[in-house]
């Protein structure tokens, strides 16, 4: 049948939608042009185009779950500058709680504890121990503060504007102490109920009747450095406390009365523990093994159960008659009343 030719119904024949033709997109010739095959679904039943055009009103988006909304954009992060002053109020707050309870660091500021601590070493000190109502010991290393005119006619260390600022400001977060504070740095020899002395020249310190063998004593220095002391009876709550520096120290051996020459345990900062500064001389602050000897600790602990004793045989005693008195046969075979 020729082209344009009518069906036996009279009606012109249909052709299919783009089938041939030049307006239909076909060939000129009237042929008709192969279909694009069609692409096939992925194994998830998504097609590989899917999803990378834009998305239309009314169609799903993918990241947020909602229709016909925008992905979000991502927030922009704040400006280092901007976060710089809250990480500093963080690191302040942080350092004084840190210096109020737990660590503060002190500067040496003599040559009274050589050659354990040299002038300018910085100190950490366990300011916590104390709040748990731990006392020191002997053979430890304390800060404490002037229990009365020890610093009295010490010369004060002069510095300009500049550095008064900075140490004002290292003093606030606890990297050194204030100007207005008076702390002592010693050693403690002896502790309440403890008796001590020493009688000069070359004799040792005694405590409870054990000399001790003093190691850290600076290289020269007599144990006393011919300031003979006691024997002293320690009061309960106080420290007897000396330089290592024997020869260059104003420690308990200098005052004539007691309370001034003892430091009551209210007034200790805490426990050095390690030099920290500088680095070449970081090092531990541990007990010396003279004050771990056997018996030097027999005075304080002998005193408790002497104590309890001498008041419990008046009891024995007491209770001991009324049993024998409860016992024993009345006249006429009647027991006798209990006394008391």
């Amino acid at each position: 049948m020729a082209v344009g030719a009518r069906s036996g119904h009279g009606e012109p024949e249909k052709r299919p939608e783009g089938a041939g033709g030049p307006a239909a997109g076909g060939a000129p010739d009237g042929s008709v042009p192969p279909v694009p095959p069609v692409p096939r679904e992925s194994p998830g039943g998504t097609p590989p185009d899917a999803g990378s055009g834009p998305v239309r009103a009314g169609e799903g988006n993918e990241e947020s779950g909602k229709p016909g909304e925008k992905a979000e954009e991502p927030k922009k992060q704040r400006s280092f500058w901007k976060e710089l002053p809250i990480l500093v109020g963080v690191a302040l707050v942080l350092a004084l709680i840190i210096k109020t309870f737990l660590v503060q660091a002190f500067s040496i500021p003599s040559e009274s504890m050589q050659d354990t601590l040299q002038k300018g070493d910085r100190v950490l000190v366990d300011k916590l121990t104390p709040w748990f109502g731990s006392e020191p010991e002997r053979g430890e290393v304390v800060v404490f503060h002037d229990p009365g005119g020890w610093l009295k006619g010490a010369a004060a260390e002069e510095t300009g504007p500049v550095a008064s600022g900075v140490q004002k400001v290292l003093s606030f977060i606890g990297l050194m102490p204030s100007a207005e504070e008076k702390d002592l740095i010693k050693r403690v020899i002896a502790v309440g109920g403890d008796t001590v002395e020493c009688k000069g020249g070359n004799s040792p310190v005694v405590v409870n009747g054990k000399a001790l063998d003093e190691p850290y004593i600076f290289p020269g220095d007599t144990p006393c450095s011919d300031k003979p002391f006691g024997p002293v009876k320690v009061p309960e709550g106080r420290l007897w406390v000396m330089g290592d520096h024997r020869q260059n120290s104003l420690d308990s051996r200098w005052h004539q009365d007691i309370d001034r020459g003892t430091v009551s345990v209210d007034d200790v900062v805490g426990r050095a523990i390690v030099v920290a500064w500088p680095v070449n001389r970081w090092a531990t602050l541990p007990v010396p093994g003279t004050f771990d000897q056997p018996g030097i600790n027999a005075a304080a602990a002998v005193a408790p159960p002497a104590l309890g004793l001498a008041g419990a045989v008046p009891l024995v005693l007491w209770r001991r008659r009324r049993l024998l008195t409860e016992r024993a046969p009345a006249r006429g075979g009647e027991r006798a009343p209990a006394e008391g």
